[in-house]
Order: C-alpha cells, then structure tokens, then sequence
C-alpha cells in the first residue's frame, strides 16, 4: 500500500516538473506568434473604437438636443 501511495506521488510531481522544464527548455516555442493573428486583432480594436466612438457622439448630439428642446 505504502508503495502504491509513493508511486502515485512521484507520478503526479513528474508530470508537473516535466511540464515545467518543456516551457523552460524551449521558450521560443511558447514565444512565437501568427502575425496575422496580431493584425486581425488590431483590426477588430479599431473597429470597436469607431463604434464605441460613433456612439458617444450620437448619444451626446441625442443628449444635447433633448436638453435643449426642454429648456426652450
């Protein structure tokens, strides 16, 4: 039982230790990225800043106008 229990250990420390040294050994593998990946995000950020943009706007101009016809 002792014996099972201790084997059970080492095999559950290996596999973290192993995982460990793979990304330690090897970081350019971790490290390396798809340039398109990069550009594709960079293009959905700018689309998302010009409608959270055109938003603001609008509802400014809305907000604007709606204080407007209540004051006068």
């Amino acid at each position: 039982m002792k014996n099972s229990v201790s084997s059970i250990k080492n095999k559950i420390i290996k596999k973290y230790t192993e995982r460990y040294k793979s990304v330690d050994e090897n970081p350019k593998i971790n490290k390396s990225t798809n340039i398109n990946v990069l550009l594709n995000r960079v293009k959905l950020d700018q689309k998302k800043e010009s409608r959270k943009k055109l938003i603001f706007t609008a509802a400014t101009s809305l907000g604007v106008v709606l204080f407007g016809v209540l004051i006068f």
